[in-house]
């Protein structure tokens, strides 16, 4: 039989205890006979029977489940890899399709002008020759009615001269 007394105790562990003894200061008594020592044995037998029964199984399980977890983390990470590259190369194409748009767009804008100029080119040629036509078809007109009058012009004069005179001119 073990005995514990009040007075074995110092400090904190003195202050936890102390309700338990009883005023006479006599301590707790604690028996390690033969149930102890079959109960030590029992639990022993009890731990020995369960653990392929119970203890491995869960430890098993455990173990499947942390392995899981961690490949489930290792391809988790993986995908997220992977997603991460397809995104940088995503990025990278996105930016050459700008490029390569950006050089077909200022291709078209000069193309654009090009063809702009041509056609004003064009048109300032063609009012130009239309210009030129047209003066040249007044000048002929011009001539054709100056010719027309001088030939008519010494009728017209005999016939105001008659009209002023009041007589016929010849």
């Amino acid at each position: 039989m073990l005995t514990l007394g009040y007075s074995a105790l110092t400090g904190a562990d003195a202050a936890l205890v102390g309700p338990l003894f009883t005023a006479s200061g006599s301590g707790i008594s604690v028996d390690l006979d033969r149930t102890f020592l079959l109960m030590m044995v029992l639990l022993f037998a009890l731990s020995v029977m369960l653990k392929p029964i119970l203890f491995d199984p869960v430890l098993a399980i455990f173990a499947e489940r942390e392995k899981r977890t961690d490949g489930a983390k290792a391809d988790a990470r993986e995908m997220q890899e992977k997603a991460g590259e397809l995104l940088r190369k995503y990025e990278r194409e996105l930016e050459e399709v700008n490029r390569v748009a950006g050089e077909e767009r200022e291709k078209v804008r000069a193309e654009t002008a090009r063809l702009e100029a041509e056609i004003l080119e064009e048109a300032r040629q063609s009012v130009g020759r239309i210009v030129d036509d047209g003066r040249a078809r007044v000048q002929e007109e011009v001539q054709s009615i100056r010719f027309d009058l001088g030939r008519k012009s010494a009728d017209i004069a005999k016939q105001a001269a008659a009209t002023v005179l009041g007589r016929e001119m010849r």
